[in-house]
């Protein structure tokens, strides 16, 4: 039976590395129920369901593998991702640590990247936590890169500005960058778009401009990127992945630009001693908090996430609770981003508001076991699952027609939201957040407060269920919600939650303080 079960786990093996991961899945079951204590056969198991995309069955038979092998650091990973995937964040951290405190040198890598990766969405971590992971994993990826010298200032030309970014062919994500990148002064800066995917194009919301220049960089090793920024004389190099991109980060470490800038898709430190600056808001990081900050942090007024929105989107339409006994609140974050923090607030939500409901979308709830998972989560806090509508991702435009089945969007912590805020605001539903402890718990507090929706951000996390719970049992506030989502669009567009061209004139007056040679050394 043992070597019956050893058996059928090597065709699962051979099946999951030809990527044949419904056959893979089969085999591995089949050995497993020959024999349920072959720790290898779990282990197949979870990692060809984390390839499905059916989190919850990974989970369950990721924790069977590292219950039956604690020593399986590489277990103890696979688990990690696919916790992290369904928004178990805290656990995932847990798991991804005791992997990276094991002896395989690649598993630790492979650990502390992910764990520098989703360290601002752990309630667990304080931002002296997220700064220490972040700084631990640069320290290790960055220790063999020497840095180059950047080319010196060259008097009387352009300022060259080399914006990057994974995404400049994503239309939903180049809301916040392509309304900046479009109003600069042609006169002043010679602007460079170094692209790791599809070209930045007019559907993404990129305005061609002539003398523009666009590299396509994807697949380049950083090494090679760095000699040829140098090389092109790059004054300024403003990165817009963030950790979305996490490799690419790392082109920081080798100094090829005189003026290194984190932008758009940072919600925190970058970790990178070698990240000249951050730009963020007064909403986003008060003084207090810049000692967790690596770089120098740059305030812009309004906020940094200022968006347009240049592509066709679908109307606004009606709340439906003018036709419906109760409020429908919603959140179409992606799953990783439904912590345990925040499934136990919107269940206290539902539970002291009884005819509402919550409406939650994302990719991973087209898999039968990630809406089981979710819904056992909700379950834990006694929440009905006829109280919950699951609803798969869809295409862009059909994505956000989801909005018209939702009255308030809630926020999600400690991870809160960018695109799906602005997003849902745009379609005029207003979005409930709260002043969180962390940067990434206060980007949607940005935009609202941007807008002048001041009444939509709460003090805290209390503040939030009871300004939730007092809307969805107020009779009155129909009206008003019905009012204000008619209005919403224009309002955001007169206000500086839109003021693109304002930002990029904030922007510009930082990239002219880039030093003539070397490393800047004062603001």
């Amino acid at each position: 039976m043992v070597r019956s079960a050893d058996r059928l786990r090597r065709q699962g093996d051979t099946l999951y590395r030809a990527r044949d991961f419904a056959t893979a899945v089969a085999r591995y079951r089949e050995a497993v129920a020959t024999n349920s204590d072959l720790a290898e056969a779990w282990y197949g198991l979870g990692c060809s369901r984390l390839a499905q995309g059916a989190f919850g069955d990974g989970v369950d038979a990721l924790r069977r593998a590292t219950a039956l092998r604690p020593d399986s650091e590489r277990a103890r990973c696979s688990l990690a991702e696919t916790l992290f995937k369904t928004g178990e964040t805290d656990q995932a951290l847990a798991e991804f640590a005791t992997a990276a405190a094991g002896t395989d040198p690649e598993v630790r890598a492979v650990a502390l990247a992910n764990m520098a990766v989703i360290a601002p969405g752990c309630a667990s971590l304080d931002n002296a936590g997220i700064l220490a992971t972040r700084q631990v994993w640069a320290t290790l990826a960055g220790q063999d890169i020497q840095p180059l010298t950047p080319a010196p200032a060259e008097p009387g030309r352009k300022l060259r500005i080399g914006y990057i970014s994974a995404f400049f062919g994503a239309r939903n994500w180049m809301k916040f960058v392509f309304g900046v990148i479009n109003a600069h002064d042609r006169d002043r800066f010679e602007i460079h778009l170094l692209s790791d995917g599809d070209d930045p194009c007019s559907e993404s919301g990129y305005a061609d401009h002539g003398e523009d220049r666009v590299w396509r960089i994807k697949g380049m090793p950083n090494a090679d990127l760095a000699r040829h920024i140098v090389a092109a004389g790059i004054d300024v190099v403003v990165e817009l992945n963030g950790y979305s991109d996490q490799n690419r980060l790392l082109l920081f470490r080798h100094r090829a630009a005189r003026w290194q800038i984190s932008w758009m898709g940072m919600y925190g430190t970058t970790g990178l001693p070698e990240t000249d600056c951050v730009v963020g808001d007064d909403a986003v990081i008060p003084p207090a908090e810049e000692k967790f900050c690596c770089e120098r942090v740059v305030r812009v007024p309004g906020s940094y996430l200022a968006f347009t929105v240049p592509y066709a989107v679908p109307d606004v339409a009606p709340p439906p609770c003018l036709g419906s006994p109760g409020l429908t609140f919603g959140c179409l974050a992606s799953a990783y981003k439904l912590t345990d923090p925040t499934i136990a607030a919107y269940a206290r939500i539902l539970h002291k508001a009884p005819t509402s409901r919550l409406l939650l979308c994302n990719r991973t709830l087209k898999a039968a076991s990630n809406r089981n998972a979710l819904l056992g989560r909700f379950a834990r806090h006694g929440i009905d699952p006829m109280r919950l509508v699951l609803v798969e991702g869809a295409e862009h435009t059909e994505f956000l027609r989801m909005y018209d089945r939702v009255d308030i969007a809630l926020d999600t912590f400690p991870y809160s939201g960018g695109t799906t805020t602005a997003e849902a605001l745009w379609q005029g539903v207003p979005v409930l957040s709260f002043n969180g402890d962390r940067w990434a718990a206060r980007t949607s507090c940005s935009i609202l407060l941007a807008a002048g929706l001041e009444a939509w951000v709460a003090a805290d996390e209390a503040g939030f269920v009871e300004a939730a719970v007092g809307w969805a049992t107020d009779p009155a506030f129909r009206g008003r919600l019905a009012a204000l989502r008619s209005g919403l669009r224009a309002r955001l567009a007169g206000s500086a939650a839109c003021d693109t061209a304002g930002l990029c004139r904030s922007l510009e007056a930082l990239y002219s303080l880039a030093p003539a040679a070397g490393r800047v050394t004062q603001i």
